[in-house]
């Protein structure tokens, strides 16, 4: 081999290992598979590429749920990391990848360029949100037999998360006691933990709804997503939508101070389990709190096991 086929032929290499790397770290590459396996390590996950599809094809084999059912395996493709049926293949611009970034720290609104004001104006846009694209939720509904309700509330639980009552998908059971009991254990030394206990009025979790203004199903909908609400905001701002009613044109930029937030410790005990936070969303929900441990996991928070 001559220095110049050589040369090409690293050239080539390189490009491709510099292709693999931005696709995983985007989300969009096949490797990146490895952390719904983590993530649900109940589930099967087995994946071959089709050719006439064009795309990663992956056999999803999910539990049985008692000793009367069988396991069930759903077939999605990997889209970029969508997982959609064959038959959304043509519309996969419709839905976003399911990796997407989840901030590690808690972005500063005051350092907002005008640029970053306006993405956010458009993306909280009643057009955005009610055509624009969406969280795919094919994956989920064969997770959390979700697809309708019908199918969802046998699975559905009635419980206590911090002394007030709630009711949740059965599978986020365990991690959400993890959470309540590192909450109590720490609320014996913390005054700040003691208190955000002691004022919150609500810890809602299901409830089957559509999503305002747009006509997506709401994480609420499965039992995965929770509501810590206070019982006073003492004037502060807790969500986006609420914000926005008295400050229309810069509501994203309520300063943090500003904002009802749980402790910082409360929030990080939350990610240790595989939830992550609304109020680290542009259109910020500071009281919500939703299971995908396949974020946190993509994010580098750490495992959740």
């Amino acid at each position: 081999m001559n220095e110049s086929t050589y040369t090409a032929r690293f050239f080539v290499f390189a490009l491709f290992l510099c292709a693999t790397a931005c696709s995983a770290q985007s989300g969009y590459g096949i490797a990146n598979l490895r952390y719904f396996q983590e993530a649900y390590p109940d589930v099967v996950f087995e994946k071959s590429y089709d050719r006439t599809a064009g795309d990663w094809k992956i056999d999803i084999t999910f539990p049985a749920q008692s000793a009367d059912e069988k396991n069930k395996t759903t077939t999605l493709y990997w889209a970029k990391g969508r997982l959609l049926p064959a038959e959304e293949l043509v519309n996969k611009e419709k839905y976003w990848t399911l990796l997407h970034p989840y901030s590690k720290q808690l972005v500063d609104p005051a350092d907002f360029t005008p640029e970053q004001v306006e993405r956010v104006k458009r993306f909280s846009s009643s057009k955005n949100r009610k055509d624009g694209a969406g969280t795919p939720m094919f994956f989920f509904d064969a997770l959390y037999d979700s697809s309708s309700r019908k199918t969802l509330e046998p699975n559905i639980i009635k419980t206590q998360f911090l002394e007030r009552r709630t009711n949740i998908h059965e599978r986020i059971m365990q991690p959400l006691k993890r959470v309540e009991a590192k909450i109590l254990e720490l609320a014996k030394t913390d005054s700040n933990v003691k208190a955000f206990i002691a004022e919150l009025k609500s810890t809602d979790a299901y409830y089957w709804r559509i999503i305002k203004g747009t006509n997506r199903k709401s994480f609420h909908s499965l039992g995965i997503a929770i509501d810590v609400l206070p019982r006073y905001l003492n004037g502060k701002a807790i969500f986006w939508s609420w914000t926005k009613e008295q400050h229309p044109d810069d509501w994203m930029l309520t300063p943090l101070a500003k904002r009802w937030m749980p402790p910082q410790s409360v929030i990080s005990i939350f990610e240790q389990e595989g939830f992550i936070w609304g109020g680290k969303w542009d259109i910020f929900d500071n009281m919500h709190f939703e299971y995908h441990p396949e974020l946190i996991l993509f994010a580098g928070i750490g495992s959740t096991k």
